[in-house]
């Protein structure tokens, strides 16, 4: 009965984040029956599937990544996409017209990107100039920067090594051919991985005197994840692996959940947005905190300009438009509070799959673009109520 009891209040005060996975099971297991059912049946869940829904959403992840941050430091980039078409298009110049090879065309594009985000989040942090104003400023500037720039002409085509960025997979060492070797190796690690860490949490919170997470919830909850991972790995490596993107989504969300959970910086950008007079009163930088948050979003949003960019083969003009929503609606469907000082790193990658899944599924139904982004934003709205319910209650 205590079981039980606890079971009750650990779902209730983890509402939010636990829902969010359910929703994307759900989505996922609605547009397999949807597909099913059509005068000419279609599996959802195929390999090709899979694979381009990591093709084709992995430059909202990174971009919601950075957004996150931003968002929980209390203030809002709306020129994500601006900036994303404008690094992709220096790439592309730097690649095609001025011939330097990649290994350093990236590393420069990057630079560039953090620098953006500098030049924005010197006026927001320490010119207290609201970020909606500075970062709409942005969007139409590196918007017509970036026509400028491509003289209103693609650029393209780009060398292999630029397209393997984001149109490349892992190869597979160990030789066996298909199924992919390597991609069933890298998920049984990750699997293991997973169970590690998770009795790692509970043993820490039993040392600390922490109530752990109900045993049946904590099993239910990581073998649905584990099982998960398994399909999805099996169905990769029936195909062509693990895609080069969701090598580099698996690290940075690694990188960023480690930043943002266990360390004293990450910890302090939560203390800002849930109060930014009391931080300062405990000794923190929150100007300097606010500076990094932008020039870590710059540095994300040139990555996810070259990987749109390489995905293409081709940098265009027209790049980039919308990419800011897709970013902000992942951030809040997948937890984060308006407010700020709330949100996880795993919430928001749950947040831009659903985001993904939906956009592949009501694509393959043939649903028309109108009636998708009614539906997207009806999806983000119903989060936000979700979100202020929760705050009320």
């Amino acid at each position: 009965m205590a079981e039980q009891k606890g079971l009750g209040a650990h779902l209730g005060s983890h509402l939010r984040e636990n829902g969010m996975l359910v929703a994307l099971v759900a989505i996922v297991a609605l547009f397999s029956i949807l597909l099913q059912v059509q005068p000419q049946p279609v599996n959802f869940l195929q390999p090709q599937n899979i694979t381009n829904i990591f093709l084709q959403n992995g430059h909202v992840i990174i971009l919601a990544l950075g957004m996150l941050l931003v968002i929980v430091a209390g203030h809002i980039d709306l020129s994500v996409g601006s900036v994303a078409a404008f690094t992709g298009a220096v790439a592309a110049w730097l690649t095609v017209k001025v011939g330097l090879p990649f290994y350093i065309v990236i590393p420069l594009t990057l630079v560039v990107g953090g620098i953006i985000g500098a030049v924005q989040g010197y006026w927001v942090a320490f010119w207290r100039i609201p970020s909606f104003i500075v970062t709409l400023a942005g969007m139409m500037v590196f918007r017509g920067a970036t026509m400028w720039l491509l003289g209103g002409q693609n650029i393209g085509p780009f060398p292999k090594g630029f397209q393997a960025l984001s149109n490349g997979f892992i190869p597979d060492l160990t030789g066996i051919g298909r199924p992919h070797g390597l991609t069933l190796i890298v998920i049984a690690i990750a699997i293991g991985l997973q169970f590690w860490l998770g009795f790692r949490a509970r043993a820490r919170d039993a040392e600390f005197g922490i109530e752990p997470e109900p045993t049946g919830l904590f099993w239910g909850r990581n073998l649905i994840i584990a099982g998960a991972t398994a399909f999805v790995g099996w169905q990769l490596a029936q195909f062509r692996g693990l895609p080069n993107v969701m090598v580099v989504l698996a690290v940075l969300t690694a990188i960023y959940a480690f930043f943002t959970e266990n360390t004293v910086t990450g910890r302090r950008i939560y203390a800002l947005g849930g109060n930014e007079k009391a931080a300062k009163l405990s000794g923190i930088r929150t100007d300097r905190l606010v500076f990094l948050c932008f020039v870590n979003m710059g540095v994300l949003a040139a990555l996810a300009g070259m990987i749109v960019t390489a995905r293409l083969n081709s940098a265009t003009p027209k790049a980039g438009v919308g990419f800011e929503l897709d970013a902000i609606a992942s951030v809040f469907i997948g937890g984060a509070s308006m407010t700020g000082g709330s949100g996880k790193i795993v919430g928001v990658v749950i947040g831009a799959l659903i985001m993904g899944v939906m956009n592949m599924g009501m694509s393959i139904l043939g649903i028309g673009i109108d009636y998708q982004q009614v539906i997207k934003g009806l999806v983000l709205l119903v989060a936000v109520i979700f979100d202020v319910y929760n705050k009320n209650k």
